[in-house]
């Protein structure tokens, strides 16, 4: 698998892997509105990939509170390890996940019309002191999971070597592209491209 495809979000309905459908899971992605799962989609896939069992959910902040309550409550007792919640607008959720358990949250700022996500990032980014909420780049769905991947590699050692590997693919994807850039200089890579 090109290392390229997982940056490509396809529209198509979300399909649970084989094998992570039977494993108890282990990491949540959390949603307020089903709009979220496009951004988000890079989160799920890049987990399926590295063999990391994964919920969906979609739990509104504020259309869903009580049903998003006993989830945040629930969630430890379930056997989840980190939840990656995503909102956009106002993004209470990652911040209100956070304030009912203990388990770490990432959260992702979804891509807003009013304010382009600059509102949702800084709802997600500025938690009070005692509550925090890790937070990657708006639309940063595929950073969210390799970083959710990367907390649960510390006590897995097969999954810390998945991540490795895909970390030297990265590299020589980039490298392979600077190679080409060199040898064809800039105005003929770009018609490459």
């Amino acid at each position: 698998m090109a290392i390229s495809s997982l940056f490509i979000v396809t529209p198509e309905p979300l399909q649970v892997s084989s094998a992570t459908a039977q494993l108890k899971p282990v990491v949540a992605v959390v949603m307020g509105s089903d709009s979220d799962l496009e951004t988000l989609q890079p989160a799920i896939q890049v987990l399926e990939r590295f063999e990391v069992a994964v919920e969906v959910r979609i739990l509104s902040a504020h259309r869903t509170p009580i049903e998003m309550v006993a989830f945040a409550q629930q969630a430890k007792s379930k056997g989840l390890k980190v939840i990656i919640a995503g909102a956009g607008g106002a993004a209470h959720l990652p911040g209100m996940i956070a304030s009912l358990t203990s388990l770490p949250v990432i959260g992702v700022p979804v891509q807003s019309k009013a304010l382009s996500g600059v509102d949702s990032m800084h709802s997600i980014v500025q938690m009070p002191g005692g509550i925090p909420v890790a937070t990657v780049a708006i639309d940063g769905g595929l950073n969210a999971g390799l970083l959710a991947s990367q907390i649960l590699a510390l006590s897995n050692q097969n999954l810390e070597e998945q991540i490795m590997k895909f970390r030297e693919a990265v590299h020589d994807e980039v490298t392979a592209k600077d190679a080409q850039l060199i040898e064809l200089g800039p105005n003929d890579y770009l018609t490459q491209m």
